[in-house]
């Protein structure tokens, strides 16, 4: 057995960032990667917005905003009351130390650093030691949902219309020509003991991950694939899951999120975690056939996250 378990973490949304943040405290048992979504980047007023990317690296350092689940916990509002003053967008709420990192970003790209590198050069100046934090690609990939009242990228859905349109469909624009993460490449051919999909919403956090060519095939052989179920007693922690299943004819419930998983991606998860509130859910589908692992998985502080981060691993080295 290895002194440290090397592993792929998958993070989108809240529950990504809270997962990754477990991780973090288990730095002597784990050497991790942190794959993030990039499919909710945008540009907004000049700058290029990264908000799943963000919330890993302030959960990891500790800035996050306990409440929004995302930007900065000790924020301020100066910047943003000024554009709105000046007739300027004031939807999507920009904080004046979120802005201070996204002119970092952008001064980092213009002089020729990889989206990767820059989000490296990020995490060090935050105080983050000890994982990579990796975009899942540096193409552009876009989240696009098509409502009837027409295509919404993924943030005029989320904050301008607060997930109101029903959704039809989604898009992810620029998808089939973007390659890998280098960096995702470089750490699994160095080996990889297994990949763990965090609690993140199947269809706008981890598909803009895993539709990426070569994705899935790359992370199915590295080793065993725990899922983290995003759905507790029938609903969503955060966001639009469950509407977005309902909308789609499925319940909202943890075996309807495990068929719908196995339905996107078939054979990839080769073990499956749910909340105990879903017990019932996991003697279904044990008696499927499925290899399930109940345990708590709300995350709503760190001593949670760490200990749902140490439950996997500890699952995971029965594998391995």
């Amino acid at each position: 057995m290895k002194s440290r378990l090397r592993a792929v973490l998958l993070a989108g949304g809240g529950g990504g960032a809270r997962l990754a943040r477990g991780f973090y405290g288990l730095l002597d048992q784990v050497e991790p990667l942190v794959l993030t979504n990039s499919g909710d980047d945008f540009e907004h007023l000049g700058l290029l917005v990264c908000p799943d990317t963000d919330s890993v690296l302030y959960a990891l350092s500790d800035v996050i905003d306990p409440e929004r689940g995302w930007g900065r916990s000790d924020e301020s509002w100066s910047v943003l009351a000024e554009v709105e003053r000046l007739g300027g967008p004031s939807w999507f709420q920009l904080g004046d130390r979120d802005i201070a990192m996204h002119l970092l970003r952008g001064d980092g790209l213009a002089a020729g650093r990889s989206l990767a590198q820059v989000t490296t050069d990020l995490a060090e100046r935050l105080g983050i030691k000890g994982l990579q934090i990796v975009p899942a690609s540096e193409q552009s990939i876009r989240t696009i949902l098509r409502t009837p009242e027409g295509d919404l990228d993924f943030q005029s859905y989320f904050v301008g219309r607060r997930c109101e349109p029903k959704v039809e469909s989604v898009v992810l624009q620029g998808v089939t020509e973007a390659e890998p993460a280098p960096d995702l490449l470089s750490f699994m051919e160095k080996g990889c003991d297994c990949v763990i999909l965090g609690p993140s919403n199947p269809y706008l956090s981890l598909a803009p991950i895993l539709e990426i060519s070569g994705i899935v095939e790359a992370l199915a052989s590295a080793g065993p694939v725990v899922a983290v179920s995003p759905i507790v007693d029938g609903a969503a922690i955060k966001g639009p899951l469950a509407k977005l299943m309902t909308e789609r004819g499925l319940e909202a419930t943890a075996i309807s999120w495990v068929d719908e998983i196995k339905n996107m991606y078939p054979g990839l998860v080769d073990l499956w975690v749910l909340d105990s509130r879903d017990h019932d859910a996991a003697e279904v589908l044990q008696g499927r056939g499925e290899r399930v692992f109940v345990c708590d998985t709300l995350m709503t502080d760190t001593r949670q996250k760490v200990a749902l981060a140490s439950q996997l691993v500890e699952e995971v080295k029965r594998f391995v």
